[in-house]
């Protein structure tokens, strides 16, 4: 016990530390007030009960084990309605700039299959930036699904899910195209992100992301978003 956790006096450890030493050398004779000596003894044995006590209140407590501390992450964000997505774009309006890009000439041209991996990058992108989105080191923005939809609804949330990445300042989406036996909807995607002018990469998601039935879309920062200059 440290002397920070004694209860006795200074005098008392005096004498007690005197008391100690005349036991260890015995031809040492100390003079001990025999009254001070019992006292200590009484107040040491309180000291001993509240030991004593406190033990007793705690038996049985375990130490946390910090294996079983849960492990608190933030959850991806659901993918995205396509259908829906393709209201909102009959609502505010057709896009005919955007449309009149995205040709379905390339896509009837160059047909892909349904476990074809797809992998489109501009010459200009760093090897690195492009070999983290292949293995999905890149968070996504948002994600797409486009299973049920037609053609010409895949097209128009296609377009509005980039709108928004660029509205938010985001460049990295997920679309989801699955991988049917004629894999149409595959290969409508993939002729369309070659030619959107925001489109900078895209490559078919590793395995644990989708694999071969999803792309993971790299774009152009927004630099000149005005809703960020505003921010700035």
């Amino acid at each position: 016990m440290s002397k920070s956790d004694s209860f006795l006096s200074k005098e008392q450890e005096r004498l007690l530390k005197q008391f100690r030493k005349q036991i260890r050398q015995p031809q040492t004779h100390l003079a001990i007030d025999s009254s001070t000596v019992i006292n200590s003894s009484n107040d040491q044995e309180k000291v001993d009960d509240s030991i004593a006590l406190f033990q007793q209140a705690v038996q049985g407590v375990k130490k946390l084990d910090s294996g079983n501390i849960a492990q608190i992450s933030k959850s991806k964000p659901k993918k995205l309605d396509a259908q829906l997505l393709a209201k909102r774009v009959a609502a505010e309006g057709d896009h005919t700039q955007e449309h009149a890009e995205l040709s379905d000439t390339q896509a009837a041209l160059n047909p892909v299959g349904s476990q074809q991996t797809l992998n489109y990058r501009i010459a200009t992108l760093q090897h690195k930036v492009f070999e983290d989105l292949k293995t999905g080191k890149l968070r996504w923005f948002e994600a797409v699904d486009l299973h049920g939809c037609t053609v010409e609804e895949a097209r128009q949330a296609v377009l509005q899910i980039i709108q928004m990445a660029k509205d938010e300042n985001q460049n990295v989406i997920k679309i989801v195209h699955g991988k049917g036996p004629e894999a149409i909807l595959k290969t409508y995607v993939n002729g369309w992100l070659r030619q959107h002018r925001d489109v900078i990469a895209f490559v078919s998601a590793p395995e644990n992301q989708g694999g071969t039935g999803a792309v993971l879309v790299l774009l152009k920062r927004a630099e000149k978003n005005p809703k960020y200059q505003q921010q700035s």
